[in-house]
């Protein structure tokens, strides 16, 4: 959890009178039982989800944002780098596709953190769920 606080501290620039924003344990479980945004930035350069992986997903890249991902259970067989295959645009400076081709595959669990630099191609290739990951996003 100290993990999440300082990646979380490290990603905010908060300014003087900003407010102070506080998930209680209950949201915090709820969200992680479906997956769901903590706080989707408001105005700031950040965003914090709590998801939820049961099945592989989709590669994908985001053009501005770069993510931060702590795993708190579960394990993945995560690809970055490479080439999107199939590339399509699924919402404003979000690039959705089939697959990536190359890369580098790697296995996360419980306790890891990685850091997807925005423009980078990633993609939750095999997931041994349920993954419940922190994803700090980064603008």
């Amino acid at each position: 959890m100290r993990a999440v606080l300082a990646l979380l501290v490290a990603a905010a620039s908060p300014s003087l009178g900003a407010d102070v924003t506080y998930f209680p344990a209950e949201k915090v479980s709820a969200a992680f039982a479906q997956g769901a945004v903590l706080f989707d930035g408001e105005g700031r350069n950040y965003m914090v989800h709590a998801s939820r992986r049961e099945a592989a997903g989709q590669a994908e890249v985001h053009v501005k944002d770069a993510d931060i991902i702590y795993v708190l259970e579960g394990s993945t067989t995560f690809v970055t780098g490479g080439t999107l295959v199939d590339g399509k645009t699924t919402a404003p400076d979000e690039i959705r596709g089939a697959a990536i081709k190359g890369g580098e595959s790697r296995r996360l669990g419980k306790g890891n953190v990685i850091i997807v630099p925005n423009g980078t191609p990633h993609w939750f290739k095999q997931v041994d769920g349920p993954v419940l990951y922190y994803v700090v996003k980064v603008r």
